[in-house]
């Protein structure tokens, strides 16, 4: 003899040797043949020997193959087949099998034997208990489907029986024949007796596996608590929400242990769709922002596409359905063998995990995404998954509207701090040139005093010369000598008094619009040594020397010749106030072609104090004098020369040199005039 393994509804292993359970089959052969002559006494020892399998064995699958061994060498048949029976307790059946050793890895055969066979001919199933109640019936039925569909060869003859434990049934004990076989009273009666140390075993397994099913229930239980407490701990963190959405989608599918999970975003692109009718389908791109998948051979995830990918929700049948049920979780045992028309982006991959459940992300009845997991084996979601399920997916939802509305608020927040910082950036610039016209105005306010002051200075001065000079005239008994001189100081300063008045009309003139300049040619190299040469007295009472480097060949310039002379004039009158005594003044003039453009450099150099960056900036401004200079002028002469200048069309610089070894600077005074004819070309 030999037992079949431990089969399920959906048995598919092969028959394999039978385990020991009973150490010396061969001492039952003598209780065999006592079996057909005592009744009773026989009876008692078979329940005995069931008890006591029942007694050392935990309430398991594997002690209802001992039964089945004992049971089929007791009774002599070719297979037992034990089945217990579904009910609210547990919700599946277990199946024991066990055959002779003669039928162990027999192939299975082509033709099984048919329900309405055994319904039909009676001589083929027969039952133990009597009388029969269709409910009984049904259920020996069933055991026979679910139990005996790899029997390795076609039922002939099948004695069975319910079990029955509080009043229900709990089990079908198969006797099988594969062999026509007539059932004797004896066999029945044997059967009945031990039906009900039977359903005790039945009973143990069932015990069993509700204990099982409560303690996998604690554990999902314990999982779902844990998945609760990870999601309030995020919804308190400060990740960004992409990071955040990874975590939760993570979190969720290794919990309910999917193969894989996927959060998906919608942006509408249809604005009127909040208007729209239910159940219609809007115009929307959905983007997988968050996935998780268990890196396993079996589910096929590792070869999955995990990177983020897009589609449009009217080429999405399993998408469009969360719409057409109204936000409602959709739920596909096998999407395969759904209808062609209801395709599924590719991205889904549903032909390695058609197990597919889809929930909405919802707000205000508007759907914001979904939240799916997908297996590759078909899976049956229990309630209290579908409400996990259920609770992430609103917590997502909350999570992802608090987000975009954080995102509304920080932008509008920033354009006002925006439009507040260019506000006060504004206002700052406003305050700076505030400032500048102040202070540019606390500086002219002080040009002005100080030139008043000059001013003051410059007339006063003269006039006193010339009243002092007026009194001595009319003083009687004057040598003609002595009134010679004060006739010239008249002279002088009247001079000086005209000289300062015509000045500022000049000025006054430059600034105003003006006419051209009234242009003529010169000899440059003479008109220079000329002017060289009227201020060498002066310049020798300065105890200066002056040296003058003209071309060879002459220059010529076109130029305003009244103009040109006071240039030089006031560069060569500058020159001696402020030359350190017993230096050289040099004077050059050169030709220079700039940018296809004929030019005359004139320069001046002398020796004297630096002219700092800071006044080298106002140097040539009216009213403007030196730092720390406190020879006498009015500050109108190097000002007059730079309109003089600019009304010729030219330019002038000034450029302070250090000298080495000494605190005098060489300051050099660059004269541009433009040559506007051709003839005066060298």
């Amino acid at each position: 003899m030999g037992l079949l393994s431990e089969g399920v509804p959906e048995m598919k292993k092969p028959f394999s040797s039978p385990p020991h359970y009973v150490d010396d089959i061969d001492r039952l052969q003598p209780y065999q043949v006592k079996l057909m002559q005592h009744q009773e006494e026989p009876a008692r020892e078979l329940v005995q020997k069931i008890n006591q399998i029942i007694a050392n064995n935990s309430a398991t699958a594997l002690m209802l193959q001992e039964i089945a061994q004992l049971l089929g060498v007791a009774f002599q048949v070719d297979c037992c087949c034990l089945v217990s029976v579904a009910d609210e307790t547990s919700d599946e059946a277990t199946t024991t099998n066990w055959c002779a050793d003669e039928y162990l890895g027999l192939p299975h055969p082509e033709e099984m034997f048919s329900m309405e066979q055994l319904l039909m001919h009676s001589p083929v199933l027969q039952c133990a208990a009597q009388p029969l109640t269709i409910e009984d019936i049904s259920i020996i039925q069933n055991s026979l489907v679910v139990g005996c569909q790899y029997l390795p060869l076609p039922i002939k003859a099948v004695l069975a029986i319910p079990t029955r434990f509080g009043g229900n049934n709990n089990g079908v004990i198969n006797l099988i024949k594969f062999q026509p076989y007539e059932w004797s009273e004896s066999e029945k009666q044997l059967l009945k007796e031990v039906e009900s140390a039977c359903a005790i075993a039945f009973s143990g397994v069932a015990q069993a596996q509700q204990i099982t099913h409560q303690e996998q229930s604690l554990e999902k239980s314990k999982q779902h608590q844990n998945l609760i407490k990870q999601l309030t701990l995020l919804s308190r963190s400060n990740l960004e929400l992409n990071q955040m959405l990874q975590l939760v989608i993570a979190s969720t599918a290794e919990s309910l242990q999917a193969d894989r999970g996927l959060l998906i975003l919608l942006k509408y692109t249809d604005p009127l769709f909040k208007t729209q009718a239910k159940k219609q389908i809007p115009k929307a791109k959905a983007t997988v922002i968050a996935q998780w998948a268990k890196e396993t051979q079996n589910s096929g995830t590792s070869q999955l596409d995990t990177s983020a990918q897009s589609f449009l929700i009217s080429d999405c049948g399993l998408c469009q359905r969360a719409f057409m049920d109204s936000g409602k979780p959709v739920i596909f045992d096998d999407y395969t063998n759904q209808n062609e028309t209801l395709t599924a982006a590719p991205f889904f991959a549903v032909e390695k995990l058609p197990a597919v459940l889809l929930v909405p992300l919802e707000s205000q009845g508007k759907i914001l995404g979904f939240l799916v997991l997908q297996q590759s084996v078909i899976r049956s979601w229990q309630p209290a998954e579908l409400n996990l399920v259920e609770m992430v997916c609103a917590q997502v939802s909350n999570a992802i509207i608090q987000s975009q509305t954080l995102r509304q608020v920080q932008t509008l927040v920033d354009e006002r701090t925006a439009k507040l910082q260019s506000s006060l950036e504004l206002q700052a610039k406003l305050h700076e040139r505030t400032r500048q016209y102040v202070e540019q105005l606390r500086k002219l306010n002080e040009l002005k005093d100080e030139f008043m002051s000059n001013m003051s200075d410059r007339l006063r001065y003269p006039l006193t010369n010339m009243l002092m000079s007026i009194k001595n005239l009319r003083l009687p008994g004057i040598a003609p000598e002595r009134q010679a001189k004060y006739l010239d100081i008249l002279e002088q300063e009247c001079s000086k008094e005209i000289n300062l008045i015509n000045d500022l009309l000049t000025l006054q003139k430059l600034e105003s619009p003006h006419e051209a300049p009234q242009l003529e040619s010169i000899d440059l190299n003479t008109r220079i040594q000329d002017i060289a040469a009227s201020f060498e007295k002066k310049l020798g009472e300065k105890g200066l020397n002056i040296s003058v480097d003209l071309p060879e060949e002459s220059l010529k310039l076109q130029t305003e010749l009244e103009s040109f002379d006071r240039i030089l004039q006031e560069l060569l009158t500058n020159v001696c106030k402020y030359s350190v005594p017993d230096t050289i003044v040099h004077l050059e003039a050169a030709h220079r072609v700039d940018r296809q453009i004929d030019q005359v450099i004139i320069k001046v150099t002398n020796t004297g104090r630096a002219i700092s960056e800071e006044e080298a900036t106002y140097i040539f401004d009216k009213f403007r004098r030196g730092k720390g200079r406190w020879t006498p002028g009015t500050g109108l002469g190097l000002a007059l020369v730079k309109s003089l200048v600019q009304h010729l069309n030219g330019a002038i610089a000034v450029e302070s040199l250090p000298i080495s070894d000494s605190e005098q600077s060489e300051i050099c005074f660059t004269l541009t005039l433009p040559q506007f004819s051709d003839e005066s070309k060298p």
